[in-house]
């Protein structure tokens, strides 16, 4: 059981490199603000680079005689990102320490419109490599090779029912699987990102799944549709998506549809953000499935979040007492530049009187 439960909680918090969607939506911004990537994550631009070393952080240097930069020529860059933890288990009664990710990044301006960047994670060993041309009106773009598709809200922690949840393996309450979007997650295909407006953002890829373990051959849709307006006081997100994709449980293959409405409001220093998800033939062709995720984050003092996170998943919707629900309590802090650390606490619903909540403290240095 002790070895089970380390193999849960080690992969259980493994996050994905991606950008933090509350800092966006505080400041008005677009994922492509500051990546690189158009829908968010891998590598940094230069706007993002230097909102990491010197806006997030609560010492930042600022010394003009040690420049800086994550250029290694005028049209090339590297980043990177490490990520380890310490965890503790009510159930286990003691401290581990485990290495979770780690992400080199390389990106090649090949010209004005057109971006090749690549992400090879060298612990859990993943590749993300695609070529990005914004030749369309409105910097809008078409993007081919292999990538993470963009479905919902792409929060950083995937632990998150709406994103890859807990892996389906088995804590002492029961199986918690959440969607199909977890760290190991990429297809390879292209997709098409179209700017109508300022505020209106449309996504549509279609691709092969690299998850052979549990998906088909057969190629998946996936679109998403966002819009961002923004007022004097605060900031807006609304948006849904769809995918379509053939999965297979127990040998049996399903054609699962996906379908989600999220959004987000932010001010200067608080977030809420809000997803959920209905998952049709996921874990069955019998039944429906569901997932939510509600946070909401306030900046404390310039590099100290306090976050608040519930996350619920209803493995089939007509069964009644088989749902999942955890509260997640935590504070995010950016000591210095490049430098994060994570302490949260877990608290899981669905049965109080089991021993089975958690401490997480992360750490995360990045380039």
């Amino acid at each position: 059981m002790k070895l089970r439960l380390i193999f849960i909680i080690s992969f259980a918090f493994i996050i994905n490199v991606e950008s933090l969607p509350r800092f966006a939506i505080r400041m008005g911004d677009k994922c492509s603000d500051c990546h690189v990537n158009p829908t968010g994550g891998m590598i940094r631009n230069e706007n993002g680079y230097f909102f990491g070393k010197d806006v997030i952080s609560l010492i930042s240097p600022h010394n003009k005689n040690f420049p800086t930069s994550q250029k290694i020529s005028d049209n090339v860059s590297f980043g990177l990102d490490y990520r380890s933890q310490l965890l503790y288990s009510d159930e286990k009664k003691r401290a581990d320490f485990q290495d979770m990710s780690g992400s080199v990044y390389l990106n090649v301006s090949a010209s004005e419109k057109i971006d090749i960047a690549a992400r090879y994670d060298f612990l859990q060993s993943i590749w993300e490599a695609f070529a990005i041309a914004k030749i369309f009106p409105n910097n809008s773009y078409i993007k081919v090779g292999s990538f993470i598709p963009y479905f919902g809200i792409r929060i950083d922690d995937h632990t998150a029912y709406t994103r890859g949840g807990d892996f389906g393996l088995l804590f002492s309450t029961g199986a918690v699987q959440g969607l199909i979007y977890n760290p190991f997650y990429t297809e390879t295909g292209i997709e098409l990102g179209i700017y109508l407006s300022d505020f209106l953002f449309i996504t549509s890829s279609l691709g092969k799944s690299n998850f052979n373990s549990t998906f088909t051959s057969d190629p998946t849709f996936t679109s998403r549709i966002e819009f961002t307006p923004s007022f004097e006081n605060f900031n807006l997100l609304i948006g849904s998506s769809f995918a379509a994709v053939k999965t297979k449980n127990t040998g049996i293959t399903m054609n699962t549809n996906l379908y989600s409405i999220f959004g987000e409001i932010g001010t200067k220093y608080f977030s809420l953000t809000s997803e959920y998800d209905i998952a049709k033939n996921y874990l069955s062709n019998n039944y429906n499935s569901s997932a939510l995720m509600i946070e909401a984050a306030l900046q404390l003092m310039v590099g100290l979040d306090a976050i608040v996170r519930y996350d619920n998943f209803n493995p089939n919707t007509i069964k009644k007492n088989d749902e999942h629900s955890r509260i997640i309590l935590g504070v995010e802090f950016f000591p210095f530049s490049f430098v994060e650390l994570r302490p949260q606490y877990r608290i899981q619903l669905e049965n109080p009187e089991a021993r089975n909540n958690s401490f997480v403290l992360q750490f995360h240095f990045w380039y």
